[in-house]
């Protein structure tokens, strides 16, 4: 189905949403579209976020407001959906978008199975009615679902489309970008060569796989590294609960801007905490690449000053490899929590693999070099 008659189906003007690789044609279509215009559309740091968003938007127009997400987003819409949304509380009226990863019988990444088991139960759960959207499904079936959710909006209730893999289609090119020259991936071949047997927990992603292959390039184990397949925006509050444990142990955090702006409060505990062993990377490029490159506001807030307003005692930032390097030899000698903004350029090797290994493998080894450290 073409994105555009999905959306001319639906009627709406407001979306806000986290982006996914599933809805690349739905992203794509709002930025081109749209853009950024946060009368029209915003993307949010996390989905509860945006529904929030969403709440705010119908109690000043009446209107309903569309949430875009991955299915893994769930999660995190539960508490809104549950506790402000839904009919037996404030009875705001939302339609929701959902990129079914995971789906029973399409192949998918590990962090995704239990998720895509559970999509549409979860829905069920919340009292949210849903339709699944195939590539098989017409304007016509939408228009006639559209008219049954508009008596569930009417009554205060919210609904779906839960989209499979392949079912959106958009023409339109967009392309996504930046000044900054340094890649992602010279950039963890940088961090790596001040690291030694030091763990490193790495965020959801690309920057976890461009890792692995690092590791694979220099003949090395991976017991060192945590690859956060799943739980975007959760990494540093992974190594933040090692370090604790593992004082005399120096914890490295390599996090995306996307994920440290969707749990940001994270940042607080850990700043609040001043932990001398934690050394915080933010990969900067302003994009959720690792969905296909929509923007974030990271580049147009100051994460030095929040990090040091969050209490971060050594605080970097890096546009270059002579910075770069300097950041990471401070940081590796430094006895003060640090945080090292890196200014990354958008884009990653077309044959970038993903890990061997199995998650659970994983965990087994890095606990194995913990235990040694």
């Amino acid at each position: 189905m073409k994105v555009t008659s999905l959306i001319k189906a639906i009627g709406a003007d407001y979306f806000t949403g986290v982006p996914d690789s599933q809805l690349r044609a739905l992203c794509d279509y709002l930025i081109y579209t749209y853009g950024t215009d946060p009368r029209h559309h915003v993307i949010a740091a996390n989905e509860g976020n945006a529904a929030a968003i969403a709440a705010g938007y119908h109690l000043a127009t009446g209107k309903v407001p569309v949430v875009y997400m991955q299915n893994s987003g769930e999660g995190n819409i539960i508490n809104p959906a549950a506790s402000l949304l839904n009919d037996k509380v404030y009875g705001i009226p939302c339609l929701f978008i959902v990129g079914w990863r995971g789906e029973h019988g399409v192949h998918d990444e590990p962090q995704h199975i239990y998720q895509g088991e559970v999509t549409v139960r979860l829905l069920e759960d919340m009292d949210i009615a849903y339709v699944i959207i195939s590539k098989e499904t017409t304007e016509d079936e939408i228009v006639a679902k559209m008219a049954e959710f508009r008596e569930i909006f009417a009554a205060g209730k919210q609904a779906a489309f839960v989209v499979r893999k392949g079912a959106l289609e958009f023409d339109g090119k967009v392309r996504y970008e930046n000044s900054n020259s340094m890649t992602r991936e010279e950039i963890i071949r940088h961090v790596v060569e001040f690291t030694g047997s030091d763990p490193i927990v790495s965020t959801t992603g690309k920057a976890s796989r461009e890792l692995f292959e690092i590791r694979e390039a220099r003949g090395e184990g991976h017991e060192r590294d945590f690859l956060t397949v799943g739980s975007m925006g959760h990494a540093s509050s992974i190594a933040f609960g090692i370090a604790l444990q593992k004082p005399e142990t120096r914890v490295w955090i390599i996090d995306g801007d996307g994920a440290a702006l969707m749990h940001m409060g994270a940042m607080a505990v850990i700043g609040a905490n001043a932990l001398s062993n934690i050394v915080h990377i933010v990969l900067n490029n302003g994009a959720h690449e690792s969905v296909g490159g929509m923007p974030t506001v990271a580049e147009s807030i100051d994460l030095v000053r929040i990090a040091q307003g969050c209490g971060y005692k050594n605080v970097l930032s890096a546009a270059d490899f002579d910075e770069l390097d300097a950041a990471l030899k401070s940081a590796s000698t430094s006895d003060a929590l640090t945080l090292i903004e890196v200014k990354c350029a958008i884009g990653a090797r077309a044959d970038l693999g993903r890990p061997t290994t199995t998650a659970k493998e994983n965990k087994e080894a890095f606990i194995g070099h913990l235990k040694r450290s």
